[in-house]
């Protein structure tokens, strides 16, 4: 379990797919980007799951299907069932049920995971605002047009309930990084006001629908994303791991808020399959496998030689201790330029 501000990276003697019973991941940026698998990830999920470990797949992208998005992995050469994909789609619609009558009218505003979401709940996706729906359903979808957006706004405006998928501004494809659901809540925002209620990462919705849907024990959630998967871990109360294919850069951790501080730090998928090293006070400054991190000043220092993760692990160390409860504002320029990882 996640400590309650996190000082340091954390080390675990085994591998993580079998310290933890179910791996909850996400996929964009992390198993995929856009419709290609990301490099390693697929070996690493078939000797993991192979190895005992139960997959389960949280995705806050609610366009799709959970049946489509098993067929899409299937298809990587991940065999999975729909049982194992758990979307923000479910987790809004869950959250809308509990809050209107069953059978009531909800303006879907996005994909067809959306709207199958939306049915599995009793409910009964309509396409305009004045259909007289009891809720506003707004989801990612890639086809979003200016109507769909228009008639969001128009119920919203009209004191509808309004509730959102996810807040992700951005989505990783395979040309670079892409406006996500958080961007088109904006464009109703702006045009409505209001705020709408959201079920999807980082907030407990989505950590309850995931807990309700897979009895996971010992979970561990991997994703890409400090603002949504790690903080949605933290508000979980669940350990997590960051690999670095997606969003975020190593160079955004050192100053990463005590919400947004991974227990585990890695490259990409591989680091599910093996040991974790630990990070140690060495007097006032962090050691990791032969890297030595520190603050000076308003400088972030490292010395030694090893791996570049280690020294990412160390003075991810150095600056959380010192930040606290706070973001480090040390300049870590100088030492992620050492590492190689500067910019990245």
């Amino acid at each position: 379990m996640t400590e309650q501000v996190r000082r340091r990276p954390g080390g675990c003697a085994r591998p993580l797919n079998e310290a933890y019973d179910t791996a909850l991941l996400d996929l964009d940026g992390v198993v995929y980007a856009g419709g290609a698998a990301l490099a390693h990830a697929v070996d690493s999920l078939v000797t993991a799951r192979d190895a005992g470990m139960h997959l389960a797949y949280v995705t806050n992208n609610a366009a799709r299907t959970p049946q489509a998005v098993a067929d899409q992995l299937t298809g990587f050469g991940l065999p999975t069932g729909a049982d194992d994909v758990i979307t923000s789609a479910q987790a809004v619609a869950r959250l809308i049920s509990e809050q209107v009558p069953a059978g009531s009218r909800v303006l879907a505003i996005g994909g067809e995971g959306l709207r199958v979401a939306l049915r599995e709940r009793g409910l009964v996706p309509v396409e305009s605002a004045d259909d007289d729906p009891a809720a506003v359903a707004q989801g990612y979808d890639p086809t979003m047009d200016w109507g769909r957006l228009a008639e969001a706004a128009y119920a919203v405006q009209r004191g509808v309930p309004w509730f959102a998928s996810n807040t992700d501004l951005t989505i990783p494809k395979e040309r670079g990084i892409a406006p996500g659901n958080g961007a088109l809540v904006e464009v109703v925002r702006t045009a409505a006001g209001g705020t709408p209620q959201v079920a999807g990462k980082p907030q407990p919705p989505m950590h309850r629908e995931t807990v309700l849907r897979t009895g996971a024990e010992r979970p561990l959630v991997i994703g890409d994303r400090l603002d949504t998967d790690i903080e949605g871990a933290c508000n979980g109360g669940v350990d997590s791991l960051l690999v670095l294919t997606g969003v975020t850069t190593a160079a955004e951790l050192p100053a990463a808020p005590p919400q947004h501080r991974p227990t585990y730090v890695d490259a990409d998928l591989r680091g599910l399959l093996t040991a974790q090293p630990a990070v140690e006070p060495d007097g006032e400054a962090f050691g990791c496998c032969g890297w030595r991190a520190a603050v000076d000043g308003d400088v972030l220092v490292l010395d030694g030689a090893g791996e570049p993760l280690d020294g990412l692990r160390a003075l991810c160390a150095a600056a959380w201790t010192a930040a606290g409860d706070g973001s480090c504002t040390a300049d870590a320029s100088g030492a992620l330029k050492r590492l190689g990882l500067a910019g990245r």
